[in-house]
């Protein structure tokens, strides 16, 4: 049977959705929550991630492909992007029974700011309950949160501070978070998961060497951090890969990618049959 999505929504707000692609096949499946970059910007949207979710979907794995309120829609940016992300991790306990979704094997990946917010669903469980707001936001972070199995970035912003040092995309992480390391130094401590290693569990940073967007380095220096504070993470440049094409499932840096994510499933569990197609 070929595979099903689903729109559905966690939020109130109109980019309150994503879309749920479920493989034709026998469940419980894994799932990847995919998050689209953008430098968290509204003019950016989650079809950047649409042929992942089908490729995922051909090798049995559930995609959670979603929207979040971005810098320059009402509600984006600091708390609310992180707060819309966070919501929809936890929108899974809900939709998984009629899904037949494992929540055992929930795996984040995430491209360019998506990547940042990868890591931080990863990181989130160590950010101080009521980092995001009180009452229903208080939940959203915390050890009470939905563990993760894993986390991928590609060409991910993961380390907020050094992205705000080097000016990326005209100040992008300051308008993020509404200021600088200095002047709202309790944001970039909840939100930065370069702040906030070890995460404890396994970590891949995947980033073209002709990336022009957000530096090889950053990813390179955060799973050299991430690795020496006790974390399995690795660094996997790809030679002659662009900004783009980790996020293009005909190129050799998306088999990376899935390389990356049968390491971390496989312990976890059978993969499904056609994974590895």
């Amino acid at each position: 049977m070929p595979p099903t999505t689903h729109r559905l929504r966690y939020g109130p707000a109109p980019t309150g959705f994503g879309d749920l692609r479920v493989p034709g096949t026998a469940g419980p499946h894994p799932v990847v929550i995919l998050i689209h970059g953008g430098y968290w910007r509204a003019r950016y949207g989650l079809d950047l991630m649409d042929r992942l979710g089908d490729d995922l979907a051909a090798r049995g794995v559930a995609s959670w492909n979603i929207e979040y309120r971005r810098v320059g829609e009402p509600g984006g940016g600091w708390p609310g992007t992180l707060r819309d992300v966070a919501s929809t991790a936890e929108r899974l306990r809900g939709i998984a029974p009629a899904h037949q979704l494992d929540l055992a094997r929930v795996v984040t990946i995430g491209h360019s700011a998506g990547g940042h917010l990868a890591l931080w669903l990863a990181a989130r469980h160590r950010v101080p309950v009521g980092a995001l707001g009180d009452g229903a936001w208080a939940a959203l972070t915390g050890p009470g949160v939905l563990p993760l199995a894993g986390a991928l970035s590609q060409a991910g912003v993961a380390d907020l501070a050094d992205g705000w040092r080097r000016g990326l995309s005209g100040g992008a992480v300051a308008d993020l978070l509404g200021g600088t390391p200095e002047s709202v130094p309790e944001r970039y401590a909840a939100a930065d998961p370069a702040r906030l290693l070890p995460l404890g569990i396994p970590q891949a940073l995947v980033h073209g060497e002709r990336d022009d967007i957000v530096p090889l380095a950053i990813s390179r220096d955060y799973a050299a951090a991430a690795t020496r504070a006790g974390d399995p993470a690795r660094f996997r440049p790809i030679p002659d890969a662009d900004h783009f094409d980790v996020i293009d499932p005909a190129t050799a840096a998306w088999a990376v990618i899935i390389a990356e994510l049968h390491a971390i499933l496989a312990p976890l569990g059978p993969l499904p049959p056609h994974f590895d197609r």
